[in-house]
């Protein structure tokens, strides 16, 4: 049972190696001793429980920044937050205790088979966690990978695929301690050749200079919403935004940075109001300039009563012209809209954001052609970049993805662990991503998965920087998606299991 404690510890640990810590050796240290938790217990249950309590472990400690989010609000006390954290880890943790059990029945009797079939069964039980009941893959192991060369892997086979791989190399640390020279000469040197395999190229520069503007105002989660309070975030974005330049630029705002609806399908008067707000927001724009700001759009079906709001992202021209709208399609339970509403209402449960109304959600993954040199956008609502393989419309791919943010939310933890996915999905993908938030981290980030410039937590200011290019054309993974992780880790447990049965 000592080894089952061990476990748990290790899986702790392993949450450093994560942002904001991001020690990421640790996560191979880990790794190699689930491999050394696993390989010792006696029974499939004893293995189960192992992977479930590393998985409790690393959970617990990495998605702290969930139980912040309650600090926000005053529905609810601020210690269900910390309930919310444990009881979602032991769901999460389910998965590392499938690919454990998986590991343990393949390669109790094989080391080296331990560490394929565990490599393999990570991948697609990350997967399988990123898509069962709505999903919630936050911090693959591949987000503990991200700020190092390896992150190019993802262009080839995903973050799941990244995911498996780095299970591989801690399994290569462990088999080294057994002196199984061969398997960690195999895994290293496969690693190198995957990150040395060309991939779509990127150009050096972009052909055309567009430049952008990225506003992030420093506004407070408890300030965000409070009555009047809107004149002084409208003050903040207009004195950041700055005046029209005579070169085009876009104008890039966070995620709700306007409160009162931008659109309002309600009576001539609320509509008005949201023409108004439209108007204000895109008197900052010259002749060629666009605005991309998050927002709310309101619906009904009778033009009085409110039937339903959208958390949404518009495209302005100047004037207050509406080019576009995205509708977040991948609504966060809890905070947007609260499930079983009749039942846990009753019982005094609420969601996080302001308002009793839930948001609806958009068809998904959308790209809308803003005009001028700017072209083609695609559009991520906030934690919609943390889904691999769902974040682009395949069949009208953009130039670069916009991810507005409000990651106020989160606390310290969150927000740098948020921009770790969005750089995994820009490697991806093969496009850079535009990062606003409202209190930090914006960011540019390249078509590689690079930072190019960025603006610290808690901090007011601007980014003023050029569109990087995207890659010339869409990368492998972009082009077949998690089917390639999924084969990936097909081929390592069947390989195991066949190496075994010739070993017998």
């Amino acid at each position: 049972m000592r080894y089952v404690l061990y476990a748990f510890a290790a899986g702790a640990i392993s949450a450093f190696a994560f942002e904001p810590a991001a020690f990421w050796p640790l996560l191979l240290v880990a790794f190699a001793l689930l491999c050394e938790f696993i390989c010792r217990s006696t029974t499939v249950w004893r293995a189960l429980l192992t992977g479930w309590v590393f998985g409790v472990g690393q959970f617990v400690i990495g998605l702290n920044w969930i139980a912040t989010a309650f600090t926000y609000q005053a529905n609810m006390p601020a210690w269900l937050g910390w309930i919310a954290v444990v009881l979602l880890s032991l769901y999460l943790a389910i998965y590392p205790a499938l690919a454990a059990g998986l590991a343990w029945r393949f390669g109790r009797e094989n080391r080296v088979i331990l560490v394929m079939v565990l490599g393999g069964a990570w991948a697609i039980t990350e997967w399988l966690r990123g898509t069962m009941f709505t999903g919630f893959p936050w911090n693959p192991a591949a987000a503990a990978l991200a700020p190092t060369p390896l992150i190019t892997i993802t262009s080839l086979i995903g973050t799941y695929g990244l995911s498996g791989v780095a299970v591989l190399l801690g399994g290569a640390v462990w088999l080294e301690y057994y002196k199984k020279w061969l398997p960690l000469v195999v895994i290293v040197a496969t690693t190198a050749f995957l990150w040395v395999l060309p991939s779509s190229p990127v150009p050096p520069d972009p052909l055309a200079v567009m430049n952008l503007r990225i506003v992030q105002p420093n506004i407070s989660q408890q300030d965000k919403w409070s009555p009047g309070f809107g004149e002084e975030a409208a003050r903040r974005l207009a004195t950041l935004s700055g005046p029209p330049s005579a070169e085009p630029r876009l104008l890039l705002w966070p995620e709700a940075a306007v409160t009162d609806p931008l659109d309002d399908a309600r009576t001539d008067e609320h509509q008005a109001f949201a023409e108004f707000e439209r108007t204000r927001a895109a008197s900052l724009l010259g002749p060629n300039d666009r605005l991309l700001t998050g927002g709310i759009a309101i619906t009904s079906k009778d033009g009085v009563h409110v039937d339903g709001a959208a958390n949404s992202i518009f495209v302005l021209a100047p004037g207050g012209k509406l080019l576009g709208r995205y509708d977040k399609a991948h609504l966060v339970p809890y905070g947007e809209y609260l499930p079983m509403r009749p039942l846990l209402s009753a019982i005094g449960l609420s969601r996080l954001a302001p308002g009793d109304l839930d948001f609806t959600s958009g068809p998904g993954p959308r790209t809308i052609n803003v005009g001028g040199e700017w072209g083609k956008v695609g559009f991520q609502l906030c934690y919609e970049i943390i889904f691999s393989g769902d974040v682009v419309d395949e069949k009208n791919r953009p130039s670069f993805i916009f991810n507005p943010s409000n990651d106020a939310w989160f606390g310290r933890w969150g927000p740098p662990q948020h921009l770790a996915q969005a750089r995994l999905r820009a490697a991806e993908e093969g496009l850079p991503v535009l990062r606003a938030t409202p209190t930090g981290i914006s960011a540019v980030i390249d078509a590689r998965g690079n930072v190019v410039k960025s603006l610290p937590w808690r901090t007011k200011g601007v980014i003023d920087a050029v569109l990087p290019p995207a890659a010339n054309s869409p990368p492998v993974f972009a082009r077949f998606g998690n089917l390639i992780p999924l084969l990936l880790g097909f081929t390592l447990i069947i390989g195991g299991i066949v190496l075994g049965r010739r070993r017998r």
